[in-house]
């Protein structure tokens, strides 16, 4: 056992701490919870043996960002949403102050978390693979293998993805590969396109390409060969998988000007296209919005809240927004919902800069790029391209999707962020 707790550890004895809370991102909230209790008694505990303080303005950031939603609670419009808030955003001023007291993380160690968080993640894809095919056997339904039917929505398949595509890039990076390690990538490989997340997929594909061309140092003849088998398996699986290619053709069904009309449900509904998300004046409850027309929409709604609102500085207030969004969705004429369907009308922006510039103003929405650009930039600094996949997958990410606002997304984001940017200026190395 203690042999075990020292590989875990690599020299620095919080670390096991800090990989189990990234392991339970896509667990369930209760054992992310445990992890974070756990992760702050071992800093204490480290922190009155050695004493020791840093003075660090990065995660200074995320503590920011967490006062201001805090202080967001004396203007909100709606108070009991936003003291309900409140705690799930703990995340942000926690992790921080926990990595503020206990000493920085080498550069070896920081690979080796990430290379272990990997492991873990394809041992969680095998979990979710295993449990659809028996699913699969047990009833006949294709669907437990795609989006949120494998994960569950509440998991939310998206945010799996992200952390099987980071979990990807700290296994593939590491300069000789092992079976264990090429099963490994290729099992998160599979799991990141059965997922089905277009903008996931989009973002690691070009991923994908920037390291093997760029990053990986492999000979011409060899990155001609590894290049085809990947774009072979891409290729393969989008033609096995008919799920993730519906999904994306029916995004370039609404770039049209008049798409054609979709069945839902075995009714026919007009399928809003981008243009008309953002200039139709009224829209009827037949009317569906696919993934990007409806980002469109919310765009669109937020622009006019900030002219029409004293927002500027302020926001409505932390998760305080949904009411806006509502009595938008009613003027516009948007779906309710019924029995079998959500509607759109309690939404969220689905758009992390627009969240938070609507709900805490412009220095909440400037601290969150802040934070981003630190990221890229001392990833960059440091060639270390599992990092830059974490900071460019965020980038992307923050367009599409609120991921702050739901636990799994601030405690992955918040313990990568600290992980990447604490201590010294990270040295470029050679691979390991």
């Amino acid at each position: 056992m203690s042999r075990l707790w020292q590989k875990l550890a690599d020299g620095h004895p919080v670390a096991p701490f800090v990989l189990l809370l990234l392991v339970t991102a896509p667990l369930k909230l209760g054992i992310g919870n445990v992890a974070l209790g756990l992760l702050a008694a071992a800093s204490i505990w480290q922190f009155g043996k050695h004493r020791y303080f840093a003075r660090d303005w990065k995660l200074l950031l995320p503590i920011a960002l967490f006062l201001l939603m805090a202080l967001s609670l004396t203007w909100t419009i709606d108070l009991q949403r936003s003291l309900k808030a409140l705690p799930r955003m703990i995340y942000l001023i926690v992790i921080p102050i926990c990595f503020l007291i206990i000493p920085p993380f080498s550069t070896t160690q920081r690979r080796s978390i990430l290379e272990k968080f990997g492991y873990a993640m394809a041992a969680v894809a095998v979990f979710y693979l295993s449990k659809a095919v028996i699913r699969f056997l047990l009833t006949g339904n294709r669907n437990v293998f795609f989006y949120h039917e494998l994960v569950t929505e509440e998991t939310n398949a998206i945010y799996v993805s992200v952390f099987f595509a980071v979990a990807f890039f700290a296994l593939v990076t590491k300069n000789k590969l092992k079976i264990l390690d090429k099963t490994a990538c290729a099992i998160l490989f599979l799991l990141i396109l059965l997922l089905s997340s277009k903008n996931v997929i989009a973002v690691f594909a070009l991923l994908c390409v920037v390291y093997f061309v760029r990053y990986a140092n492999l000979g011409r003849r060899r990155l001609i060969s590894v290049s085809g088998i990947f774009f072979g398996v891409f290729v393969l699986s989008l033609i096995a998988f008919p799920k993730i290619t519906q999904r994306f053709r029916s995004e370039f069904e609404a770039a049209k000007e008049n798409p054609a009309q979709i069945i839902i449900d075995g009714g026919r509904v007009n399928n809003v296209s981008v243009s008309q998300a953002w200039n139709q004046e009224k829209f009827t409850a037949n009317d569906f919005f696919g993934g990007t027309a409806f980002r469109v929409y919310q765009f669109r709604i937020f622009t006019e809240m900030l002219a029409q609102d004293n927002i500027l500085f302020t926001g409505y207030g932390l998760n305080a927004s949904f009411r806006k969004i509502g009595e938008k969705a009613d003027e516009y004429g948007l779906f309710k919902g019924d029995a079998s369907n959500k509607g759109y009308h309690g939404k969220n922006f689905h758009n992390q800069y627009v969240q938070n510039f609507a709900e805490m103003g412009f220095f909440a929405f400037l601290l969150l790029v802040i934070m981003l650009f630190v990221s890229l930039k001392n990833a960059i600094t440091a060639k270390d391209f599992t990092l830059i996949s974490f900071s460019v997958l965020m980038i992307s990410l923050f367009l599409t999707e609120s991921f702050l606002w739901r636990q799994r997304g601030v405690t992955f984001f918040t313990a990568m962020y600290c992980l990447a940017n604490y201590g010294t200026v990270l040295i470029a190395t050679k691979k390991r």
